[in-house]
């Protein structure tokens, strides 16, 4: 399970974490998932939330995943602009953050990955994933090269964890509207 995870993490995070964080992370999540008592005895501050739907190894590593990883919102606009501070002062995105702010979340995440599939054509641009069970907000998401999806959609279905493509999933569940 521990190389999966890593596996996972460093494709996620697309460079953002070294090595080092990575396996520390995985490791984390290891233990949490295989012995959730000892890991509680070994991680006192852990919160002791039982109630949750996901299980302890989830909320350690989506919770041990930096910001610039695991990105989490209220709506589209919010989301997107911390997709822009990823990228840094010299993002390549002409789309603002502010543009989104009037429409609804279907059109958004698709303005937005346009935005994203244009972008780094070595790795066929990238891809907004819904992943996890949304922990504080109710987006929650990871930015991945589009040339990696597959992989990471087999490794968190391996782990259990949930991932999607936010717009395609969100298109999927309303229809293409060619039923009638």
């Amino acid at each position: 399970m521990k190389e999966q995870l890593v596996e996972l993490i460093t494709l996620i995070s697309s460079g953002s974490l070294g090595d080092e964080d990575i396996r520390r992370i995985a490791g984390e999540a290891t233990l949490a998932y295989a012995d959730p008592q000892a890991f509680r005895a070994a991680n006192p501050d852990v919160d002791r939330e039982d109630d949750l739907p996901i299980t302890l190894g989830e909320r350690v590593l989506l919770g041990s995943l930096p910001d610039s990883v695991l990105l989490q919102a209220k709506q589209a606009d919010e989301l997107f602009q911390q997709v822009l501070d990823t990228f840094g002062a010299e993002s390549p995105c002409t789309l603002k953050a502010g543009d989104l702010a009037e429409v609804d979340l279907l059109t958004a995440l698709e303005r937005i990955q346009v935005e994203l599939s244009s972008l780094y054509p070595q790795t066929e641009g990238y891809e907004l994933v819904d992943f996890g069970e949304p922990l504080e907000q109710p987006l929650q998401m990871v930015l991945v090269y589009t040339r990696d999806l597959p992989r990471v959609l087999e490794l968190s279905g391996a782990l259990g964890i949930y991932a999607a493509p936010a717009y395609e999933r969100r298109l999927s569940e309303l229809g293409d509207g060619e039923d009638g």
